[in-house]
């Protein structure tokens, strides 16, 4: 027989500090479960164990501790972070069938020696797996050991067998022993002899295989005579060490591995629990279906469904216009045009695929949606000239707003996080329709979700409206949804044969730079090899490096970047990354996106940041860079279509002016009343001098010192921003808060209230969850309050971008302009318009953009326009 033993509290400590911080919508922290059960699936996936045994450490003092007073002295207890998440995950495994084993005054580590040895004597395969390599000890004929890790929140699994461990450390695995004899275990305040360390520990053993003979023969001995004295001085502590560190092969447990065959899941337990740790993907993998709603009322409507197949019209219009919605989920073609709707009705479904009654539902203006996605649903029904504005609830954005850090949203996910059932339509009482049967599993899951939708849109709402939600989803998110589908439809005009053009002389200038770096060093090598690159700077140029690891030097950006007044050749090395970036990013990238109407129809996305911003995709035109003249000229490629020109607004400060309010800062709401150059009137405080005397040099500083205050700065990174002393800097912050006192007691405030409530919230509603705020790790919560502080100011800038868009749209629509808004960046709105229109276009740019939100202090927009984009933001 096969038995897998784990090393419970190890394998929970690797998987908690390997993975970052997950909590639930509760608070509840679960990213050492979510790791520990990653790790122990991936292990049974490879060993196919028949037993498995997962061993626990227990609180009290064991034998070792009794030995010797210091062992384990300098130990911290476990954060409190993890601390929560240890009874949880016992109780867990134990409803998934696992046998836990503990023994009193014994170690995890002696569990796992014991079956080890009870393994070898019966001739049964033992895999033990642990994250301490102090168990490789007990590698053997019949034992191995699996060295298990996180890596960027993958678990990662080392296996080690006696061939393994003679190649990675030259000893055999008993001989681990007489290592850690020498050079002893600072984490378990083992001794070993002092002065000697990993090195001469592991030569020494490499040589004579146990302290046995290294003491009996310590004089005569071929070593230095300072290893010679610092062994005959740490005999005592060799000897004990070596006791500390041997794992014990008896301890009082039960050892027959028959006895450790997992028993079956406990289904509803474990799904409960499951549920409640929001341990979705897991639950897929395991196939734990959700729990039946326990509400009567909704389980007869389940029980008894009744299914439709291709009604006419007559049969569902009317029962939809009566109820004022439409529960609708889409399935598209390839082409991206609706193939069948799956529409939710009383006591069933029914699915609609010939188009007139997909039109007729859609187009009805008394019958508007409930769906997941809307915005791919109007993108698909534009393809057929349906145009749907008309959306109730998207259950996708509603999940967003109500976790906006969640890893996804998927329809079935959602429905076990909210507890909605999926039933199974062919486990119905009444009789099904024989192309619904199993054999059909893509017609019979279209009818399972449609069902399933009103409960999830029940339950979402329900949470929308106790998080005071629900103006945001209505008002914003919603209509939204329809003005980035009509922006990713019009697209954006390109100058293809332009971009091929720039990016053949960008080639050019790039392979001029490449010689002169090759003409430097000596020799032509891979440039966009670390390793060669490593090599090329720091061994043959001999230029100052940090510390060499297995691959090499590092030649991180921010390495090359502490190196320029060392040698030209690195300026040069930046300058061909910068181009090389810039080249295949967005020449070649944009290239192969045009569509074949010669505009470039990006992505935009609702559900992607935590902050509420859209973001842009396939491709991300927010990214193309503007601070370097290269990027900046890619913008000229980016044009209006004949006889048309673009018009291009931006907010003026828009986050100054949102922190001007929320802080109730009466200087800084002066400033913005009066119309002054908020960071000429911010240096002028913060130096201490009249306006009229501010050099732009100090200008810059002051508006260094602005927007950082809202990201949380500190003097250290403002130090390294605007090149002064870092007690400089400090200075500057306090003179800033001095002056601007309401944002001093702002950020005070915003995240006090953040940790009493776990959220940070904008005055629009939106929500960032803050489960940092709690921790102990001096670090995240260093982290939750920057995001606490600045969160608000962020998140309410990009709302009011959207409300801004949505008028924008509207007042185009209304007023039927055949201007078109098509792009959105940050804090910037783009608006394609005919050249006749132009004016109107501007001025109704800077209208809705200044009058989306009154504040306490004016929005400012300034239009301007040209036939591309780098003429209208010039």
């Amino acid at each position: 027989m096969k038995i897998l033993v784990l090393d419970g509290n190890s394998i929970l400590n690797r998987a908690f500090y390997g993975i970052k911080i997950l909590t639930t919508k509760q608070g509840l922290y679960t990213n050492g479960i979510y790791g520990f059960l990653m790790v122990l699936q991936k292990l049974l996936d490879e060993v196919q164990p028949d037993s498995v045994a997962i061993a626990f450490d227990l609180k009290g003092p064991t034998f070792r501790h009794k030995k010797y007073a210091g062992y384990k002295a300098n130990r911290h207890g476990m954060p409190e972070e993890l601390a929560q998440q240890m009874p949880t995950l016992k109780e867990l495994l134990k409803d998934l069938g696992y046998h836990l084993v503990t023994c009193e005054g014994y170690e995890a580590d002696d569990i796992l020696g014991t079956f080890s040895r009870a393994c070898t004597e019966k001739g049964n395969t033992c895999v033990i797996a642990t994250g301490d390599r102090d168990s490789l000890q007990l590698v053997g004929p019949y034992t191995s050991v699996r060295l298990a890790s996180t890596k960027f929140g993958q678990p990662q699994v080392t296996i080690y067998t006696e061939e393994k461990v003679k190649e990675i450390y030259g000893v055999t695995p008993k001989e681990m022993i007489e290592i850690k004899a020498l050079q002893g275990d600072s984490s378990d305040c083992i001794p070993g002899v002092p002065g000697i360390g990993p090195k001469g520990a592991g030569e020494l053993i490499q040589n004579y295989h146990s302290i046995d003979y290294i003491y009996d023969h310590l004089d005569e001995l071929p070593i230095k005579e300072g290893m010679r004295k610092k062994l005959r001085e740490g005999k005592e502590n060799a000897y004990l060490s070596r006791e500390l560190g041997t794992i014990c092969l008896s301890a009082p447990i039960d050892t027959e591995i028959s006895h450790y065959v997992p028993f079956p899941i406990k289904k509803e337990e474990t799904t409960r629990l499951m549920t409640k740790l929001e341990l979705f993907k897991l639950m897929e993998k395991l196939q734990l279906q959700n729990l039946p709603d326990e509400s009567p009322k909704k389980q007869e409507k389940i029980d008894h469904a009744v299914l439709f197949r291709n009604p006419e019209s007559d049969m569902y219009l009317p029962e939809l216009e009566k109820k004022g919605e439409a529960p609708v989920l889409a399935f598209y073609r390839k082409d991206g045009s609706i193939e069948t709707l799956a529409v939710a009705v009383e006591r069933g479904a029914c699915l609609l695929e010939k188009p007139e009654e997909i039109r007729s539902l859609l187009e009805n203006p008394n019958i508007p949606v409930i769906t997941y996605d809307v915005k791919s649903l109007q993108n698909a029904a534009a393809k057929d000239g349906i145009f749907l504005k008309h959306a109730k609830m998207d259950v996708l954005l509603a999940a967003y707003l109500l976790d906006p850090s969640a890893a996804g949203y998927d329809f079935d996910r959602l429905c076990q996080e909210y507890g909605v059932s999926v039933c199974e339509v062919w486990k119905m009482e009444n009789p099904v329709p024989e192309d619904l049967l199993p054999e059909n599993q893509k017609k019979a899951e279209r009818f399972v979700r449609a069902i399933s939708l009103p409960g999830l849109f029940e339950a979402l709402s329900k949470k929308i409206a106790e998080a005071g939600q629900e103006e945001l989803l209505s008002n914003i998110e919603l209509p939204l949804a329809w003005v980035l589908s009509c922006m990713e439809r019009e697209g954006f005009a390109v100058d293809a044969e332009g971009i091929k053009k720039y990016g053949e002389a960008m080639q050019s200038d790039i392979e001029t730079i490449q010689k002169g770096i090759f003409e430097e060093v000596g020799y032509e090598f891979n440039l966009n090899s670390p390793k060669q690159l490593g090599d090329a700077l720091f061994v043959k140029l001999g230029l100052p490096h940090g510390k060499k690891t297995k691959s090499g030097y590092s030649t991180s950006a921010a390495v090359l970047e502490s190196l320029q007044y060392e040698n030209p050749v690195i300026s040069e090395i930046l300058r061909y990354r910068s181009l090389s970036k810039l080249k295949s990013t967005y020449c070649d990238g944009l290239l192969k996106v045009i569509g074949a109407d010669g505009r470039i129809h990006s992505s935009f996305n609702q559900t992607e940041t935590r902050t509420g911003r859209i973001s842009s995709t396939e491709p991300n035109l927010q990214n193309i860079p503007v601070r370097s003249d290269q990027g900046r000229e890619l913008r000229r490629f980016f044009v209006a279509r004949p006889g048309w020109v673009l018009v291009d607004a931006d907010y003026s400060q828009i986050e100054l002016r949102v922190l001007a309010h929320v802080a109730n800062d009466e200087n800084m709401r002066k400033a913005f009343l009066n119309g002054d150059d908020i960071h000429r009137a911010t240096a002028s405080q913060v130096f201490h001098m009249p306006e009229e005397l501010v050099t732009p040099l100090m200008r810059s500083r002051a508006k260094a010192v602005n927007f950082g205050i809202v990201y949380g700065i500190g003097a250290f990174s403002l130090s390294k921003d605007i090149g002064v002393s870092r007690r400089e800097a400090d200075q500057y912050i306090k003179d800033y808060l001095a002056h601007y006192s309401g944002i001093d007691e702002y950020m005070k405030k915003s995240v006090e209230l953040a940790k009493e409530r776990g959220y940070a919230e904008t005055i629009f509603g939106r929500r960032r969850y803050l489960p940092e705020l709690r921790s102990s790790n001096f670090n995240l919560r260093s982290f939750g309050e920057r995001v606490a502080r600045n969160m608000p100011i962020q998140g309410a800038a990009a709302d009011i971008i959207k409300i801004a868009m949505i008028k924008v749209q509207d007042r185009l629509e209304k007023e039927h302009l055949k201007s078109k808004l098509i792009l959105q960046v940050h804090d910037e709105l783009i608006v394609e318009a005919p050249r006749e229109e132009a004016e109107k276009a501007a001025s109704l740019l800077r209208e809705e953009m200044e009058g989306a939100v009154s504040l306490s202090v004016p929005m400012v927009a300034e239009a301007k326009i040209g036939k591309t984009w780098y003429e209208a933001k010039s």
